[in-house]
């Protein structure tokens, strides 16, 4: 029975709502994913895993994190996209890509295991613990694989939030400039606004849309590890037929595209998109909570010395990459 896990899931989302309207600094979508990794420390969730709320956390953390995606794509205009110049939104895609490709082969390196690299370079690069959560589905990665990098990019995260503004002005960046630097380096959407709107309304509208530009790349970058998946599989006798494995773009992505475009091309209502947004918001602290409980910090602690080399590393990395396309621009 999935009800109790995730009427707690969505209790826990209102509950974040409620600390991030008191604490405007703290994104909404992060303290939820805190409120998990702490609900995931109780000894009681740590006793009994398979227990009432087990089915429905994990609903949480796969279907109720789809429909979220899907939604995230109602933020996207291809035309505040375009508006950026071709300068502005080739580099930020070479640094989604850079970014990736260096996470992930740290990662490697560095002898991670299972599908951590992975989940890793898909949340530092693009979005965040949202992106770690559609990519996890892809590669059908097992809950313990998952927690790390949604422990690491939440603390990455966060820590943006406090360091990015100090090196504001001993940067010598400009509102603008600023903005960008954020958009462009700092991974959950969430986290932008709380670290961009620092320097007023000119650098965070900058920020939000250079960073929905990171989030379009979600897509091609899940479609591209899914082809990869497929291939895998088939030269592998011990699969099942081609009817098991994984599609070569996903539902919910298929969905988050089409959203894309209906908010591009069709005059939606202002009302219907700030109601989507909300929805949006709460689904995916929903979901986020659910992914927080399965992070065990002592395990963390114990054997994640590698893994949070790795997540300071990639985000030393999109930082620097960021601060040198806007200076580019």
């Amino acid at each position: 029975m999935w009800l109790p896990g995730v009427l707690v899931a969505a209790a826990a989302a209102l509950l974040s709502g409620i600390v991030h309207a008191v604490l405007p600094g703290f994104p909404l979508l992060t303290v939820a994913v805190v409120l998990g990794i702490l609900a995931g420390q109780l000894p009681a969730r740590r006793r009994a895993p398979a227990g009432v709320l087990a089915p429905g956390l994990s609903v949480a953390a796969t279907r109720i994190m789809r429909l979220g995606i899907v939604l995230l794509g109602l933020k996207l205009s291809l035309v505040d996209i375009l508006a950026l110049g071709w300068l502005t939104i080739a580099t930020t895609v070479a640094i989604v890509l850079l970014t990736f490709a260096g996470t992930l082969w740290l990662g490697r390196r560095l002898g991670l295991p299972g599908n951590q690299p992975l989940l890793i370079a898909t949340g530092f690069s693009i979005c965040g613990a949202s992106a770690i959560g559609a990519m996890s589905g892809v590669v059908k990665a097992k809950d313990e694989e998952t927690a790390t990098p949604i422990a690491l990019v939440t603390l990455c995260g966060t820590l943006a939030i406090a360091v990015l503004p100090v090196l504001w002005h001993p940067l010598g960046l400009t509102d603008v400039q600023f903005g960008h630097w954020v958009g462009a380096g700092v991974h959950d959407v969430g986290q932008v606004i709380a670290t961009a709107q620092v320097a007023g309304p000119a650098a965070l509208a900058v920020a939000v849309v250079v960073k929905l530009t990171r989030v379009l790349m979600l897509a091609p970058i899940v479609a591209g590890v899914a082809v990869r998946e497929r291939r895998r599989d088939a030269r592998d006798p011990a699969t099942p037929g081609p009817e098991a494995r994984p599609p070569i773009l996903p539902l919910f992505v298929a969905g988050f595209l089409a959203a894309v475009m209906l908010r591009t091309f069709v005059p939606l209502p202002v009302g219907l998109l700030a109601g989507a947004d909300t929805l949006q918001t709460y689904l995916l602290a929903t979901a986020l909570f659910g992914l927080g409980t399965a992070v065990d910090l002592g395990a963390i602690v114990r054997t994640g010395g590698r893994a949070l080399t790795v997540g300071l590393l990639s985000w030393t990395l999109i930082a620097a990459l960021a601060f040198g396309a806007v200076q580019l621009g």
